[in-house]
């Protein structure tokens, strides 16, 4: 397990997605405080708007509608369509898929709280199931948006704007998602005086029920499987790297 220290400050920038996977949390938990990206370009197909959970001993793909959704919007630019439509067939989902599971009440109380909010965009909701993570668990969580923090240089290069994000917050030290590995070099990094490093996670393994174990869902399954210790000791295996 690695854990931040005082005099080791780092800084992640991420594109805010719904309930996202447990390797975004070790993102989180690798640095001091994270940006949400929220004004670059909408990724249509991608993991803002929709992310898996295990319905019948397998993976299912759950997707919130958004309005007029392009790639040549921002995401803070792309508002999610939230009615009570949505809101049935979502819970009737979770339902089905989790109702056995040992912390179902929990934690549908938890995510009847982040739908039950207006989101003016789909950024604000995704960044609220995340914190609305972080509060359940009774954890902190340092955050701002690129939007609010440096505005100014958006539409800069993809990693000339991290450099600068990182620079314009006080940061030295810069920490990437592992695939971020094949687009970005620690050497250009730092020569422009950024420490660039990636978080690569550890194995992370729990009883779904009595089912062959299926990887990499949403932090939704997490929290329906573990109590709240087992999942601050999940969220916290990672390696720097």
């Amino acid at each position: 397990m690695t854990m931040i220290t005082k005099e080791d400050r780092r800084l992640s920038i991420m594109q805010p997605y719904i309930f996202p996977y447990i390797g975004y949390f070790h993102l989180i938990e690798s640095t001091e405080k994270i940006v949400f990206y929220d004004d670059v370009n909408y990724i249509k197909r991608g993991w803002i708007n929709r992310n898996r959970i295990l319905l019948n001993n397998s993976d299912f793909l759950f997707t919130i509608s958004v309005e007029k959704a392009s790639q040549n919007k921002l995401i803070n630019e792309i508002k999610p369509l939230i009615d009570s439509n949505f809101i049935n067939k979502f819970f009737a989902q979770i339902e089905t898929a989790y109702k056995k599971a040992p912390h179902y009440y929990a934690v549908v109380e938890m995510l009847k709280t982040v739908f039950s909010k207006q989101h003016d965009n789909i950024s604000d909701l995704a960044i609220n199931s995340i914190t609305s993570v972080y509060q359940y668990l009774d954890k902190d969580i340092q955050w701002t948006k690129s939007s609010i923090s440096s505005p100014e240089i958006k539409g800069m290069d993809k990693a000339d704007r991290l450099i600068q994000i990182t620079k314009n917050l006080g940061y030295q030290k810069y920490i990437n998602a592992i695939g971020g590995k094949e687009l970005y070099q620690k050497e250009y990094f730092n020569n422009k005086g950024v420490k660039l490093n990636f978080v690569k996670s550890q194995k992370i393994e729990y009883k779904q029920f009595n089912n062959d174990f299926v990887p990499w869902l949403s932090i939704i399954d997490i929290l329906m499987f573990n109590d709240k210790n087992a999942v601050i000791e999940q969220i916290t295996a990672y390696n720097i790297v």
